[in-house]
């Protein structure tokens, strides 16, 4: 059975970098059985509505400004699958989640970005799905649950986002993690393997530096839906972890 992944977008430029997370990336899918689709929610769709992609073949968004001109050449033309958009949203409605197809929506790049890397080929059938940041994370856990079943069926679950992720404090020049920033990972990472979920889900009162670490949900929400598709066994593993700019975390995270 498929596991589902958190995986960390990082920057635009993870696209076209070569470091030990974009080896990591490679290395691993090279040794994973290929999955017969994709499910990835990225912190880059923001929607009060549940969306899911419907689309037949992906055009992508460069949802971002100031970067070099190779990473504007990017394309990712992966298919969509109708038949699995239809599944997701009776998934969704067991626990009340009324969604809509969306026939139009490209990738933004915190899921092309991931893609590219993954799989370049661009021949597995990828359907993506909104965020709804207003809804509370049990709720968002939740979803995660429901897309679950998916696994038993060979699709590959990906929440895509970030653990510390904040444009605002990074350090451009800055080759080492800075200590706030390896506390709040570390505290997340306990939560995580002793899966206690009233933690996780009130981590702004109880995690240290949260508010520096997560000033806004987005980044955080797809870690939660990516450990409710592991609900089943509750068996986590850290794939990954390496930091980017003093703090800015690339982390994976596989759920069984």
């Amino acid at each position: 059975m498929m596991p589902s992944l958190f995986l960390s977008h990082g920057t635009p430029l993870l696209a076209l970098e070569k470091n030990s997370y974009t080896a990591f990336l490679k290395d691993y899918m090279k040794a994973m059985n290929k999955p017969a689709a994709i499910v990835i929610l990225s912190a880059h769709w923001e929607s009060g509505e549940q969306m899911i992609s419907a689309v037949r073949k992906h055009q992508v968004i460069y949802d971002f400004v100031g970067f070099s001109e190779e990473i504007f050449k990017i394309t990712y033309p992966a298919p969509g699958c109708l038949e699995l958009s239809d599944r997701i949203l009776t998934l969704l409605s067991r626990i009340d989640i009324w969604g809509e197809l969306d026939d139009r929506r490209p990738l933004d790049h915190g899921a092309w970005g991931l893609l590219h890397i993954m799989y370049p080929e661009a021949d597995i059938p990828v359907v993506s799905l909104s965020i709804n940041p207003e809804l509370p994370l049990n709720k968002q856990y939740d979803i995660g649950k429901a897309l679950g079943e998916l696994k038993e069926e060979n699709v590959l679950i990906i929440g895509s986002g970030g653990i510390v992720h904040n444009f605002s404090h990074i350090q451009k020049d800055m080759n080492v993690a800075e200590g706030w920033a390896i506390n709040f990972e570390n505290w997340v990472e306990g939560k995580i393997r002793n899966w206690d979920l009233e933690a996780l889900f009130n981590y702004e009162q109880k995690a240290p530096y949260s508010l520096d670490a997560v000033p806004t949900k987005e980044h955080y929400i797809p870690l939660i839906i990516a450990m409710g598709a592991g609900n089943e066994h509750k068996k986590a593993a850290l794939l990954h972890r390496s930091f980017q700019y003093g703090n800015l975390s690339l982390t994976a995270w596989k759920f069984d």
